[in-house]
């Protein structure tokens, strides 16, 4: 459009400084390529979060045929080398930001052992306590919190979870709801599983590692000891079936106090069960058999199946 000026001569209006956009967009393209190539070329991180006392349990039982660390040696440093190795091998276009390593300890207080594990490179060592009956309390709920909180400030992409306890299902999920993938390592079990189900149902992959893989890393105590049936306390290991029995025994005793309303609420998670009352069927069963379950995933399934079983006799 033309302006008319003071003279009567129309005077063409001005025209935009296309060079001038042209060069701001040409700009903006410059640094949009220099942020594309930037992602492009960072690699993606992974952890490792290893459960200690499901390690240790899990390598005695099948190496050695007892879960007494009283019995055995672990060279904890050649298997966490290992497990770097094979996550390397997996991961190939990712890079570690280190191994978490989970154990129990008297007061929080490292032992000798955990301190030489605390020394390695790349490898952080978080203890739960150690009560009097050489059970462990806190630890899940460390690796719980590790593993939400680094998914959720994208600190990882992929997580390596080494363990086998249901209780770690809810920060799995909450891991892969921040975007992460979470992948599930495991010991050979003797017989049958030492992983919960519920577990392996909600993980993105699954890796056992069997026999041969872990003898380089055990090495019996030469010490007067009969490892088969026997665990820390001295007492012998019962079977499955007087387990079951048990979480039987205490569904009853929670169904007397609690009442059907209660079983009505509790029956539609099934086969979840809400995290104070799994703690009190295991505190109860604990106190019945006189054993610690904390290294016996195998077991405290088995405790949870005969709890369910009565309950939904009972409904």
């Amino acid at each position: 459009m033309n302006h008319v000026t003071p003279s009567g001569q129309p005077q063409p209006s001005a025209q935009p400084d296309l060079s001038g956009i042209v060069a701001a967009l040409d700009r903006t393209n410059e640094l949009l390529q220099r942020v594309l190539a930037e992602v492009a070329t960072t690699p993606s991180t992974h952890a490792i979060f290893v459960d200690a006392g499901y390690v240790y349990a899990a390598t005695g039982r099948l190496v050695a045929g007892t879960e007494d660390r009283r019995a055995f040696e672990l060279d904890a440093e050649g298997l966490i080398e290992a497990f770097i190795d094979k996550a390397r091998m997996i991961f190939p276009d990712s890079r570690l930001l280190r191994v978490y390593w989970y154990d129990g300890a008297r007061r929080r207080i490292h032992t000798a052992e955990q301190q030489g594990i605390a020394e390695l490179p790349d490898v952080k060592v978080r203890l739960g306590n150690l009560n009097a009956n050489n059970q462990q309390k806190g630890v899940d709920s460390l690796i719980r919190n590790d593993l939400e909180s680094l998914a959720r400030h994208r600190a990882i992409g992929d997580a390596v979870l080494i363990g086998g306890d249901e209780d770690l299902v809810s920060a799995v999920e909450a891991a892969q709801g921040y975007g992460a993938r979470v992948h599930l390592w495991g010991i050979e079990a003797v017989e049958g599983r030492n992983q919960a189900e519920p577990l392996l149902w909600e993980v993105d992959s699954q890796r056992i590692f069997d026999l041969d893989f872990c003898k380089p890393y055990l090495t019996r105590r030469a010490v007067g000891y009969e490892p088969h049936g026997e665990q820390p306390g001295g007492g012998a290991v019962p079977p499955r079936d007087e387990v079951r029995f048990v979480g039987a025994q205490v569904a009853a005793q929670w169904l007397s106090s609690r009442g059907r309303e209660a079983l009505a609420d509790l029956l539609p998670g099934r086969p979840y069960l809400p995290g104070s009352v799994d703690q009190e069927l295991l505190i109860e069963a604990e106190q019945l058999l006189r054993l610690s379950l904390r290294a016996h995933a195998d077991l405290r399934r088995a405790l949870r199946d005969g709890f369910w079983e009565h309950l939904q006799a009972q409904y």
